[in-house]
C-alpha cells in the first residue's frame, strides 16, 4: 500500500530556503526552460485511457493536470509581470479546483502543452534577463495575507513543475507503463 502522503507530494512539499542564491535562481531558470521538453517527453506515449488515469486515488487525471499546469502557470507568468511592472500588486487567486471541473478539461491536451511551451519559453526569458533587485519585487497574495517577492515564486514553481511531472512519473511506475 502506498502512503497517501507521498500520493500528494512525491517530491516533498514546497520548502523555502532560508537563503535564496543566484545558483538558486539560475537552477530553477533552467528547469522553467526545460520543464515542457520534460513534460513533453514524459507524455509522448500516452493513450487516451492513460490520460484519462487519476494521478493517485481521489486526484485528477493526467488530463485534469496537464490543463491545470497551463492555468497555474499561465497566472503565475500574470502575476510575475505584474511584479515587475507594478509596485507591489494585489493578486487574484483562483479556485483551481473548481477550474478542473470545467468542461474545458475534458479537451485534448495538445493546447495545454503549447501553452505550456510557449509561457516557459516567455517565463525563461524574463528570469534570465532578471537582475538581483527585480527578484526582490513582490506582489500581495490575499488568500495568505502576504508579500511574496519575485524569488521566492520562481523556486516555487520549479517545485510546481517537479512536483507534477513525479505524479505522472510515479504513476507511470505504479501502472508499469513505459
Amino acid at each position: 500500500m502506498t502512503d497517501i502522503e507521498f500520493l500528494k507530494y512525491p517530491i516533498g512539499r514546497f520548502q523555502k530556503p532560508e537563503r535564496i542564491s543566484q545558483a538558486h535562481l539560475d537552477g530553477a531558470a533552467t528547469y522553467i526552460q526545460n520543464f515542457p521538453k520534460y513534460l513533453n517527453d514524459t507524455l509522448a506515449s500516452f493513450s487516451e485511457a492513460q490520460l484519462n488515469t487519476p494521478y493517485r486515488p481521489g486526484g485528477w487525471t493526467v488530463k485534469q493536470l496537464i490543463h491545470h499546469i497551463a492555468d497555474s502557470h499561465m497566472n503565475a507568468l500574470i502575476r510575475f509581470k505584474l511584479a515587475l511592472t507594478e509596485d507591489n500588486p494585489s493578486i487574484k487567486p483562483y479556485l483551481e479546483a473548481e477550474w478542473a471541473k470545467l468542461n474545458d478539461y475534458t479537451l485534448p491536451i495538445a493546447g495545454s502543452l503549447s501553452m505550456i511551451q510557449a509561457m516557459h519559453e516567455k517565463w525563461a526569458k524574463i528570469l534570465k534577463l532578471m537582475n538581483s533587485e527585480d527578484f526582490q519585487k513582490t506582489y500581495y497574495h490575499p488568500e495568505y495575507q502576504k508579500n511574496i517577492p519575485l524569488a521566492e515564486v520562481t523556486l516555487m514553481y520549479e517545485w510546481h513543475s517537479k512536483h507534477h511531472l513525479a505524479h505522472i512519473q510515479h504513476l507511470m511506475l505504479r501502472e508499469n507503463w513505459k
